[in-house]
């Protein structure tokens, strides 16, 4: 019979942990800052987190993978890494970790092991940096923001140069936009410094300059006097939708590609990591990075095509309120917008049924869809009510989802939830665009019709999705292993 053990015992392993998830932040940052090569567990984030939420991730590690992933294995991979000559990269230590566990170890070190594995990065050319202009400065623009910024590390990817809005620029029009960036009411403060510069009309962001440009057309920018040069230029306004007006962005001097945050007309709509690879930023210079339900459900419904077929099917997405409502009854250009947001559930259109054919041409004329938007700021749910060609169970799908989700092209954009008692709240801040609820997967018992839950935070998801998007417009996509 094995003995409980103490009270004593316990504290002094916590302690343990503890330890090693400082060693474990330590070692994150400095390869972050000196060699721009973040660690990642299971693609969720390890920067800038606290010991507790190292702990914490390192126990929803051991539940994807059915396996304790213990934070002492951890820190051994991350000394490991930080001794290899690696060029700029983005490493998964939990599969790492996984990997390593599952082979034959006796006769070869981390080390060995992880120079093998690790092989390919030694091939990636160097990265060039890219100049990023954010063309409107709103819940997206702001949430962009904060990630490039708060990312940037030895700027060797994306840098962010500028901001461009129609304000008429003060010193007081300057401090609102920082307020706007330092808190978020959803989201919280900026885990940053925000000051502002008057003489320069500038944001002053963790210590790095970001011009704020007043203007109300595109094509009247010099970008080339505030030093920026063949910039990528994220449109964050929805105020320029197709190619024509989009493409007034390019007659501004210092630009060179456009990303669209919403869905576009006559230019690529892309889901990173679904099709973003059938177009070429070599030959394409304008961009749609879709919409956040469409970066949604496009992964889950790719991965259900691929392996049983869609015939046919429904979307429902349950939506968070957007800026777009009223607060109180109002007039309104559509139906039912005008009521209160905060007061009602309103049905509502939502193209992301026909749009996720851009992505996925085998849906063509699939599936039908509708909206209703509900009395929540943030955290939406996605509802696909599908009939397939291939008869199915609960756990083949569920398995399904959960591979996608661990190794392969969608592993960046799928997480796999376990929680019984998952809700909207739950998943605000959550970087993968589709947050798939294992627990409410219904298979009706002919096998042939499933419905799935997939959750986003139709800000920060979305916002994540955009930058993976920017990074490889941009050419600045550095060595992965997932």
């Amino acid at each position: 019979m094995a003995l409980k053990p103490t009270y004593d015992s316990e504290i002094a392993f916590q302690s343990d942990r503890r330890k090693a998830a400082v060693e474990l932040i330590k070692i994150i940052s400095d390869l972050w800052y000196d060699k721009a090569i973040e660690l990642v567990l299971f693609r969720n984030p390890l920067l800038d987190r606290n010991v507790s939420e190292i702990l914490k991730l390192h126990d929803y590690a051991g539940r994807f993978v059915n396996k304790p992933i213990s934070i002492f294995d951890s820190v051994e991979m991350a000394r490991a890494i930080k001794v290899l000559n690696l060029p700029a990269s983005k490493l998964d230590i939990g599969k790492l970790t996984f990997e390593f566990h599952k082979e034959d170890i006796s006769n070869h070190s981390i080390s060995a092991f992880l120079s093998k594995k690790l092989t390919a990065a030694k091939h990636q050319p160097k990265l060039k940096p890219k100049d990023v202009v954010l063309y409107g400065f709103g819940r997206i623009g702001r949430l962009v923001a904060r990630e490039l910024m708060g990312k940037s590390g030895g700027g060797s990817q994306l840098r962010l140069r500028a901001i461009v809005t129609r304000d008429k620029l003060s010193a007081a029009v300057l401090e609102k936009r920082a307020a706007l960036l330092r808190s978020d009411s959803v989201h919280g403060d900026f885990n940053g410094t925000v000051h502002v510069d008057t003489n320069l009309q500038a944001l002053i962001i963790n210590g790095m300059t970001v011009f704020v440009i007043s203007a109300s057309k595109p094509e009247d920018i010099d970008y080339t006097t505030y030093g920026i040069k063949e910039a990528l230029i994220i449109d964050n306004t929805g105020v320029f939708r197709d190619q024509k007006a989009l493409n007034r962005h390019l007659s501004a001097k210092g630009a060179a590609k456009v990303l669209l945050t919403a869905p576009g007309k006559g230019v690529p709509n892309i889901v990173h990591g679904v099709n973003h690879l059938e177009h070429s930023p070599e030959h394409i210079t304008i961009f749609s990075a879709a919409s956040c339900t469409t970066n949604a459900i496009t992964p889950i419904l790719k991965v259900v095509e691929d392996a049983l077929g869609v015939i046919h099917g429904h979307l429902e997405t349950i939506h968070a309120y957007t800026n777009d409502q009223n607060l109180v009854d109002n007039m309104h250009s559509k139906y039912r917008r005008g009521r209160a947001a905060a007061l009602n559930m309103v049905i509502t259109e939502t193209g992301a049924g026909k749009a996720v054919s851009k992505a996925l041409p085998a849906l063509e004329n699939k599936l039908t869809s509708n909206a209703i938007r509900v009395p929540v700021p943030n955290g939406s749910l996605a509802i696909l009510n599908l009939e397939i060609e291939k008869t199915t169970t609960l756990k083949k799908v569920n398995t399904l989802i959960k591979n996608a989700a661990l190794s392969g092209a969608l592993v960046e954009q799928i997480k796999y939830e376990f929680n019984d008692e998952l809700v909207s709240s739950d998943i605000v801040g959550c970087a993968a665009p589709a947050i798939y609820d294992s627990k409410a997967t219904i298979i009706r018992p002919n096998g042939k019709n499933i419905v799935l839950y997939i959750w986003y935070d139709n800000e920060f998801g979305y916002s994540h999705q955009v930058v993976r998007l920017a990074k490889y417009i941009a050419k600045v996509r550095r060595f992965t292993y997932y």
